[in-house]
């Protein structure tokens, strides 16, 4: 992984972790967590492949997580604290979303993991094949009727940059 991309990756990671938060206690918030971050971690190196490419995103920046908090409610049920915007600006919509898709679809997870030049598949497997545990953490953040307005926005962009066929909303 790219250095430059562990801000991102812990904003945006942090960020699906609150808004889809785990059910359950510590060890469900820690299995819930790690998803998050492999999903994360996958996305952002699909999204951001080369060194020079994870240089350019953190010299301009990802944008931060204001439409996303739209899109899952989350500015609307508790107002963000001052000491919590500043994190909330290394979130990256598109790595959120394609992390989305990721955690969704077991499909799109398999061939992101199998798609990433690090060939590390195995440091994927909560991802990739979640156990029963897995899923009961993070039950709100793979189910795809809660992601759908995140997985929605950057999803025909993601297939596009897997590969497969992007179906035709029109």
């Amino acid at each position: 992984m790219h250095a430059d991309l562990s801000p991102l990756i812990a904003a945006t990671a942090t960020w699906l972790t609150r808004a889809y938060p785990p059910t359950g206690g510590a060890m469900s918030s820690a299995l819930c967590e790690a998803q998050a971050r492999q999903a994360v971690t996958a996305a952002a190196l699909l999204r951001y492949p080369t060194p020079m490419d994870a240089s350019l995103v953190a010299m301009a920046g990802p944008g931060g997580s204001a439409r996303l908090d739209f899109l899952s409610n989350s500015d609307r049920r508790t107002p963000v604290p001052s000491e919590q915007r500043a994190w909330r600006t290394w979130v990256d919509e598109v790595v959120a979303s394609w992390a989305a898709c990721l955690l969704s679809s077991a499909e799109l997870a398999s061939a992101a993991v199998a798609g990433l030049a690090d060939g590390a598949t195995g440091a994927y497997r909560r991802l990739v094949s979640p156990d029963e545990r897995d899923r009961q953490a993070a039950a709100l953040l793979r189910h795809p009727d809660l992601l759908a307005p995140v997985a929605a926005l950057h999803h025909g962009l993601l297939r596009a940059r897997l590969g497969l066929p992007v179906p035709d909303l029109a």
